[in-house]
């Protein structure tokens, strides 16, 4: 008897000849906003905490790496101010510092205003684009670095114009 009904089951959940098997209609449900529970209290009290995955980059070491190119910047900024502009090492550094600097910058800003557990994709899109941006970013600072005079020359231009 039971082999008899799942016959009959997969039978019927069979499509018919007049149903579409391929829908050209785009699939929007994955871009929806995920629906948080009341204060995001999942659980009860009785449960055992979960803690988080350890990341590297976007936990509690993010904070650090920042603190770290902050201060490295200070004298790295200083430098063309007191020496001149005519060190191009100095002048690559401080743009990669810099660049990486915003970089972890809004991606802080990215990790608290469009968190993952409430946007879902569109978090993993905003920290790929700031990706993609940060190396459009480098390239731009290779080829001011090699075609031009740099960073702090270009600044200088700019001031002095």
């Amino acid at each position: 008897m039971l082999g008899l009904h799942c016959r009959t089951r997969a039978f019927t959940a069979r499509p018919s000849m007049f149903t579409r098997p391929l829908s050209l209609k785009p699939n929007f449900a994955k871009y929806k906003l995920i629906p948080q529970p009341a204060g995001n209290i999942v659980g009860t009290v009785n449960d055992a905490y979960q803690p988080p995955m350890a990341d590297h980059y976007e936990g509690g070491y993010h904070w650090s790496y920042e603190r770290a190119i902050s201060v490295a910047l200070v004298p790295l900024v200083m430098t063309p101010f007191v020496a001149g502009v005519d060190y191009p090492l100095i002048d690559a550094v401080c743009s990669v510092a810099l660049l990486f600097h915003c970089h972890v910058g809004l991606k802080a800003c990215i990790i608290d205003y469009i968190p993952q557990r409430v946007y879902g994709v569109w978090h993993k899109i905003a920290s790929r684009l700031l990706t993609f941006g940060t190396f459009v970013g480098m390239y731009g600072a290779y080829v001011l670095e090699t075609d031009n005079n740099g960073l702090f020359d270009l600044l200088q231009h700019m001031w002095g114009a």
